[in-house]
């Protein structure tokens, strides 16, 4: 996981508009904040965007 999408995870986290577990509104939040890396890497790494949500470990 790169820093960029890293820092677009804490920035859709800070917004508390949803829990971080449910992958489909996370992906419509990261949307609409134009973060387009992070909707694409949840599509394709969401094993490891869990684990970071889950540990903090990249």
């Amino acid at each position: 996981m790169d820093e960029r999408v890293k820092e677009q995870i804490l920035a859709v986290r800070d917004t508390g508009l949803t829990n971080m577990f449910d992958l489909s509104a996370v992906q419509r939040i990261a949307y609409d904040m134009d973060f387009y890396e992070l909707v694409t890497f949840i599509e394709e790494e969401k094993a490891k965007y869990v684990r970071f949500i889950l540990t903090g470990e990249e």
